[in-house]
């Protein structure tokens, strides 16, 4: 019968890693705790801001651009517009402003002027309608929006879009020195898991980049939200 001593000589010995390699682990570790805790806290946050309809009086309704094809709101943008209607008949606000360009690829249509067609048809008053066309993506409609609030004198301003859309176009408003109240646009049929975990993980990253002072044009995360 072998010794003990002979069975622990007969044992594979363990790998020995570097010391500079085990340093490495830990800090990937560290690293990925902390991008799991301030994930989970975006999301909170976002949640928080999706779960509430905060529209009360004020002084505009701002729509925040989604995709228009052809001249034709998206259906993400539609029901952003019909949430701004329905808002405006309520008489949250006398003024609806639309907010978003386009590309050369749209023959020259941007997303605020449909959202402008668009109210129009659906009785809202040319008198009452304020579009803006150059903005290319949300933090752009925000810097376009502080520029119409202070041009018009608009002290109140409730910001329709997507439910997880909400929560950074508040942050950028607040930083912008807006004062906001979110309105999240209706549900839009069934959205499976992995169209939510998208949206979710494109705000994230999003904010992500906004807080870290990133371009999001560079890192490619910014888009239509809810597309």
């Amino acid at each position: 019968m072998p010794s003990a001593s002979a069975a622990r000589r007969s044992r594979p010995a363990r790998p020995r890693y570097h010391p500079a390699f085990r340093f490495l682990l830990r800090v990937a570790a560290v690293l990925l705790v902390v991008a799991a805790v301030w994930a989970a806290w975006v999301t909170h946050e976002i949640n928080q801001v999706a779960a509430q309809d905060q529209a009360r009086p004020a002084d505009a309704i701002a729509v925040f651009g989604a995709a228009e094809y052809a001249g034709r709101p998206s259906p993400v943008y539609h029901a952003r517009l019909d949430h701004a209607v329905a808002l405006y008949q309520r008489q949250i606000a006398p003024l609806v402003i639309t907010l978003g360009g386009g590309s050369d690829k749209d023959s020259g249509k941007t997303e605020g002027g449909v959202g402008r067609d668009y109210l129009l048809a659906n009785g809202v008053p040319p008198g009452d309608i304020l579009a803006e066309t150059k903005s290319f993506d949300t933090s752009q409609q925000v810097a376009r929006l502080a520029e119409i609030a202070r041009t018009h004198q608009l002290h109140h301003i409730v910001v329709v879009s997507d439910p997880t859309h909400l929560f950074r176009i508040a942050v950028l408003c607040r930083d912008a020195g807006l004062d906001v109240y979110t309105s999240p646009r209706a549900p839009l049929g069934n959205i499976d898991d992995l169209d939510l975990a998208q949206r979710y993980a494109h705000e994230i990253v999003s904010y992500t980049a906004m807080r870290l002072g990133l371009s999001a044009a560079f890192l490619h995360v910014e888009g239509k939200p809810g597309e």
